[in-house]
This record gives C-alpha cells, sequence and structure tokens, in this order.
C-alpha cells in the first residue's frame, strides 16, 4: 500500500496489534488512542511513516514497535521513520481510555512487569535505517529497545527528549544478537551503529537492571552517542551482584531479562566499539553496592562530565578488557587515559 493515513479514533483491545501496518509506504498515524492487550502500533518493512501525537497503553506487549520481518516474502528495510509527540504506557488494560489508569493487575504469582514501551524489533532481517525519535513520555513500563538479531543493519538512529518513570526494565536497551530468525542461508549477524541519544530523564527504574548497551563476541555495537542523559535508580544492588560476569547468551529472544542481574545499576556495556558517553548522570533512591558503569571487549570509550553516586569503597567503573578509554571532567575521579586494561576499578 502507498498513501495511507489513520487519524483521530480510539482503539480498545485490539485482539492482536491493534495496528499492524506491512510493506505500507508513505504511511502517517496521528492523533490515535489505543489501550489494548497486545502491540499498539507495528509497522513492519515500510518507508515514509510518520506516527504523531499517539497515547498508546499496552500492560502485556509493546506500545510502538518498528518492525523489519519476512512477512512480504523478502527482508525489506523499514527507514525514513518519525516517531514523535507519543506517549506509552503499561497501566491495566481500559483504564487509560476511561481515566483512572490503574496498575492493580497481578499474576498468579503477585508480580506483574508492564511492557507498554517503544521498541525496535524484535524482528529484524531488513533492517532500520534514517529514524527518530522524540518528544516521547514513557510511564509505568519498560523502557527504550533497540534490538538487530535477525540479520538486521541497524543505522543513522536519533533518539532525543525522552523523560520515563516507573520503568520495569532498562531504560536504555541496544541488543545485537545472533537470533538469526529467516532463511538459514542468507541470514547472517547484522550490525548496529551510529546510534545517537540525548536528552534523557530517568526515575525510579527498576533496581535489577541497568541500562545495556551489547553486542556479542566477534561482533560489536559500533559510534553510539548517549549525551545528557539523568538516571535515577531504585538502587538495593548487592556486593553479590557486583561480582557477576552474565552469560552471552546470544542467540536467544533479546529482552534486559536475559542476562539475570546485572553488576552495574547505571549502565552494563559490552562488545562495543566507539562510545562516547557526555553530561551522563546516574545516581540510586536507596543504596546499592554495584558500580555505576561496568565495561568489558570495549574499544574506544571516552566518558566526559560523568557523575555518578556511589557507596564507600565501591568503584564508578568497572573495565575488563578495554582499549583507548578517556575520563575528563568527572570529579571526584581523576581526567585518565588508559590505551589498554584488561582489569581495573576507577
Amino acid at each position: 500500500c502507498r498513501n495511507v493515513i489513520i487519524r483521530d479514533i480510539s482503539i480498545l483491545h485490539g485482539g492482536h496489534f491493534a495496528i499492524l501496518a506491512t510493506g505500507v509506504d508513505n504511511l502517517t498515524i496521528d492523533n490515535v488512542k489505543i489501550d489494548t492487550n497486545r502491540d499498539g502500533i507495528d509497522v513492519d518493512a515500510c518507508k515514509n511513516v510518520r506516527i504523531s501525537n499517539c497515547t498508546v497503553n499496552s500492560p502485556f506487549d509493546d506500545a510502538i514497535c518498528p518492525k523489519s520481518s519476512y512477512a512480504l516474502g523478502y527482508a525489506r528495510v523499514t527507514e525514513n521513520l518519525t516517531i514523535t509527540n507519543c506517549q506509552v504506557s503499561g497501566y491495566d488494560e481500559g483504564t487509560l481510555l476511561d481515566g483512572t489508569y490503574k496498575r492493580d493487575f497481578r499474576n498468579a504469582n503477585g508480580t506483574f512487569s508492564p511492557t507498554g514501551r517503544i521498541k525496535f524489533g524484535t524482528e529484524s532481517n531488513g533492517g532500520f535505517k534514517n529514524i527518530t525519535v522524540s518528544n516521547c513520555v514513557f510511564d509505568y513500563s519498560r523502557g527504550l529497545a533497540l534490538e538487530a538479531v535477525d540479520g538486521a543493519l541497524l543505522e543513522d538512529v536519533t533518539i532525543s527528549n525522552i523523560t520515563m518513570r516507573d520503568i520495569s526494565n532498562s531504560p536504555i536497551f541496544l541488543r545485537l544478537g545472533a537470533r538469526n530468525r529467516g532463511p538459514k542461508e542468507t541470514t547472517k549477524v547484522g550490525a548496529m551503529r551510529r546510534v545517537m541519544i540525548s536528552n534523557i530523564l530517568v526515575y525510579n527504574a527498576d533496581p535489577k537492571y541497568s541500562s545495556i548497551i551489547s553486542g556479542i563476541p566477534g561482533y560489536q555495537i559500533e559510534d553510539v552517542r548517549l549525551h545528557n542523559i539523568r538516571v535515577y535508580a531504585k538502587g538495593g544492588g548487592t556486593k553479590e551482584q557486583a561480582a557477576l560476569d552474565p552469560p552471552e547468551r546470544e542467540a536467544i529472544y533479546p529482552e534486559p531479562a536475559m542476562f539475570g542481574d546485572l553488576p552495574a545499576y547505571g549502565f552494563f556495556i559490552r562488545h562495543v566499539k566507539g562510545l562516547q558517553m557526555r553530561d551522563v548522570e546516574v545516581s540510586y533512591l536507596s543504596p546499592d553496592l554495584r558500580p555505576a558503569f561496568w565495561l568489558n571487549d570495549v574499544v574506544g570509550a571516552e566518558f566526559i562530565h560523568i557523575k555518578a553516586q556511589r557507596e564507600t569503597d565501591v568503584p564508578v567503573f568497572v573495565l575488563k578488557n578495554v582499549s583507548d578509554f578517556s575520563l575528563l571532567q568527572s570529579w571526584p575521579l581523576p581526567d585518565q587515559r588508559l590505551e589498554r586494561v584488561d582489569t581495573l576499578k576507577l
């Protein structure tokens, strides 16, 4: 299809994906309210897409979810996509549209982890290119997720002006993996590069998960910039968690919980090449005995004007197999440049 407009409607209990657009070019979705039990808006293998002024509540699945699957019978990139002025959440189904915004649902074990986020993937055969996400609100949901696990090339993505409250797992999740769902003879590990994330404010994030930027052995996420980011985690991490070295799990379904508890409360960074973090501040609401930043197999990491809350005798950084590392203007830590370290705590 081409030249499709969906505007000024509401959807209650979509049943499957409330809106699923596959192979649609020149697509506009504007001022739509969705309160549903599965995904809210999925755009799959689409080009020239504008999603704006939408409110999506989806407690059990993703709210706005670009994909690039084999649904057309071949891999087609999702590209030239803008998502702006949207709100996503995981309130109890139906309570967005009736204005009660309830958070009462619990599983049989008495717990619940709402979804309701913006996620690129998981289906990612054709890739994602030339995309921007801006001016969006996450409330009682999971965090932002960019996933390239089925041979996708995810590149040239900017994300800015995002606020998040009551986040049930990683505020920022970047994953290059090797699930490789697709034709076996052609589906290889993809790439993730040239991603810029800025002006992000996160409050009350789940203590088990930090933000995650993780490739896999031999395949590094490349050229990532994170600027002007403030994260308030719940805290509560232990010394035992700080000593963890999570398994790789290259081929499984990507989700922040895939690694289990993490050894950092701020950022877990593994298999990355070319990372700059500037004006980033992380802290916690209750004491946490884990470092703020944990890096393993990282080449070219530049940290400028970093602030991190920490307990006595707990390092800010744990570095493993890291080269070309620099730290500047991050008092009380001194400015330093490290050509190569096998293991170091700062």
